[in-house]
């Protein structure tokens, strides 16, 4: 019960409100939400004028009930963004009271199933201001919905990915009627041709960004390309164009290209394009003198003369060839062509040596971004390079450069005390190399699983130096023990994100301490065998904001860890529960978090059929992975019943495997199967 202290307070207060601005205000509250995005809620129950306040001040409304809108617009009439992606199933009706909300301009339905064209209909007639509106993952969206969203005269931004009902008639009725789109996603519309994209050409002039990739197969795709890919190239506007794995795009086509190519073009990717040559490529350059971007990841080997090309595209800062198969003298060209380069990436790339890496990077005095994962070929020699050419880098990532030693990645701390993203997993990292690294103190991102060579010691070093830290991966550092983890949530305060997957000396101290970093989103604990409910009872009680968690194979955890996960885990979307000790009540606990999406309940033995019908039958998820050994013993009639609610259901069929493998016998098992 309140105290009459209390009570004058609250007085107080109301009448302060009262006297400021909503304009003042709302960047108070804007300010409160970012330190912490529960403290609104509070802030609303403290009196009927801060309740008030909160309500002006919501521009974001994320729904996990469709039924429920019609109440939290009546509360909240000034949101303007409506995400309802949360929502499995979205019906025409629950569109239809979107009327009462006539403020709203972007709505998020993706992944969202239930509606039609008449809910669509309702949609752009209830919010005449609509200018984003996302689609994707509609496997019901026919063109008749295209034919009502055409309606949304004032439509800037539109995401149609995965929608492979829509043909050219959908399109065009869009094309038409959404003359002033700005952005438009056509990812796996493998319905449209080339009828299509050649009215959207003609008639969306504004477009800047344009999303085509996968959008046809190989045959269709020749047809597009010949057809309308010249006048798609010409649109005026256009900024960003992506042709992800557009395998009808050839060397005859972009060889089409000529000076009338639209010179607004910054950003191409043409990734996974695997008909696309050298020549190709240099039709491109000729043609988009512009570009800031270009993406040419798994398509054509990199020759000399093909980088040398790259020397036209004066203004080029990010360059992306992941896996593609580096010639002799490919990677020294690029040094020497492409000066003012921002973002190298060569990950996963063949050919990559010492000696040229070395000279390229020698050139590249500008760079900021660099990425090596996987160039196994390279040594000490080439981080030598880096880390005394490149001192301003702000991102490295070199996963799995094997020949590396430990004294070479003790140059890194040493020389680029600007990283704030570094990605080390599975090299030679041991203590020495993380004290160095204590150097980086803007790292926000840091990735050393599979260094089994840490320890607690070095963890020490990056806790006291580092700590904006956001994200850490220690994905099986078996040399690591609570007071490692202990110290890095004492001394990283801001942690998002946390791998500590396979660690299996940690105990419940190690989550006790984890529970003090109020912003951890994301947790993976799975093969810690010696972790309990106890310390998962503390991360829920004290990380409000989990969103993701993993704790397959952690045999201690039972119901009362579900328990508390059901009681203060809100934001809990994602949960992999896998050999635990799990029952009926424990899975039904977890199945009244409302927005929980995904769940992977694969193995668990105190688990029964009706249970889990049950659990099914309460929550909204939207994928569910279980053992195929279930399929028999769930009635059909009830999986159906829950896949029209939206959910996806994946079986899988491995066997019982209980034991963890040491960390080191597990990357020497790793090792032998790449050789192999």
């Amino acid at each position: 019960m309140a105290t009459p202290t209390q009570h004058h307070k609250r007085r107080r207060l109301s009448p302060l409100l009262h006297d400021l601005a909503d304009e003042l205000l709302f960047v108070i509250l804007d300010r409160v939400a970012a330190d912490d995005p529960r403290a609104l809620k509070s802030f609303a129950l403290a009196s009927r004028a801060c309740h008030a306040a909160e309500a002006r001040h919501r521009r974001l409304l994320r729904a996990f009930r469709a039924d429920l809108l019609p109440a939290a617009l009546a509360r909240y009439s000034a949101v303007s963004r409506l995400d309802l992606s949360l929502c499995p199933r979205v019906t025409d009706a629950a569109l239809a009271a979107l009327s009462t909300a006539p403020s709203v301009s972007a709505v998020d339905l993706s992944r969202s199933r239930g509606f039609g064209a008449a809910g669509l209909a309702a949609l752009v007639a209830a919010c005449p201001n609509l200018t984003d509106l996302d689609l994707s993952n509609g496997l019901d969206f026919t063109d008749a919905g295209a034919a009502e969203v055409a309606k949304a005269r004032r439509l800037q931004r539109l995401s149609l990915s995965r929608c492979k009902q829509l043909t050219d008639m959908g399109l065009g009725c869009i094309a038409v009627g959404c003359p002033d789109l700005r952005e438009l996603s056509l990812k796996w519309c493998i319905g449209v041709t080339h009828m299509g994209l050649d009215l959207l050409a003609l008639k969306c002039k504004k477009l800047k960004i344009l999303d085509l990739s996968y959008t046809m197969e190989e045959k269709i795709a020749v047809q597009i390309v010949k057809n309308c890919f010249p006048a798609i190239m010409k649109l005026q506007n256009l900024e960003v164009l992506i042709l992800v794995g557009c395998n009808g795009i050839d060397d005859d086509a972009l060889t089409s290209l000529d000076q009338e190519c639209s010179k607004s073009l910054q950003v191409l990717d043409m990734s996974n394009s695997y008909n696309v040559t050298h020549v190709g490529v240099l039709s491109v350059v000729n043609a988009m003198p512009n570009l800031l971007e270009l993406n040419l990841s798994y398509c054509c080997p990199v020759t000399p003369s093909m980088s040398s090309s790259f020397k036209m595209i004066h203004k080029l800062q990010t360059l992306k060839l992941d896996g593609c198969q580096f010639m002799a003298d490919g990677l020294k060209s690029i040094g020497k062509s492409c000066v003012s380069l921002r973002e190298l990436s060569l990950s996963k790339c063949s050919g990559v040596t010492d000696t040229d890496l070395s000279f390229a990077v020698s050139r590249l005095k500008n760079l900021l971004k660099l990425d090596i994962t996987c160039c196994r070929k390279i040594t000490d020699v080439s981080l030598a390079a880096i880390t005394s050419s490149c001192p301003s880098l702000i991102s490295l990532r070199m996963e799995s450069c094997s020949l590396v030693s430990s004294v070479g990645l003790q140059l890194i701390g040493k020389r680029c005390s600007h990283l704030e993203e570094l990605d080390l997993t599975d090299n030679d990292l041991d203590d020495e190399g993380l004290k160095a690294l204590s150097g980086c103190r803007k790292l926000s991102s840091l990735k050393i699983g599979i260094c089994l060579r840490i320890s607690d010691e070095g963890l020490s070093h990056i806790s006291k130096s580092c700590s904006d830290l956001r994200e850490i991966d220690l994905y099986r550092c078996g040399g690591i023990s609570d007071e490692g983890v202990t110290h890095i949530a004492q001394g990283c305060p801001m942690l998002e994100s946390i791998n500590l997957s396979y660690c299996t000396k940690l105990t419940d101290h190690s989550l006790r301490s984890l529970s003090k970093c109020i912003k951890l989103n994301t947790l993976e604990i799975r093969g810690c065998p010696m972790v309990s409910s106890a310390g998962l009872s503390e991360i829920a009680t004290g990380c409000r904001l989990l969103s993701k968690l993993d704790i397959k194979k952690c045999f201690e955890i039972n119901d009362l860890g579900m328990i508390f996960l059901s009681q203060f885990s809100h934001s809990l979307r994602q949960i992999n529960l896998s050999y635990c000790s799990v029952s009926d009540i424990g899975l039904i606990s977890l199945s009244s978090i409302c927005g929980l999406q995904n769940m992977t309940i694969v193995h668990l033995a105190g688990v029964t059929p009706n249970g889990l019908i049950a659990a099914l039958m309460v929550c909204g998820l939207r994928k569910v992975k279980l053992h195929e050994a279930f399929k028999s013993m769930v009635p059909l009639h009830m999986v159906k019943v829950v896949e029209a609610r939206g959910c996806v259901f994946q079986w899988i069929n491995k066997p019982y495997q209980v034991a963890l493998q040491p960390c080191d016998l597990w990357k020497q098992q790793s090792q032998d199967l790449l050789v192999q």
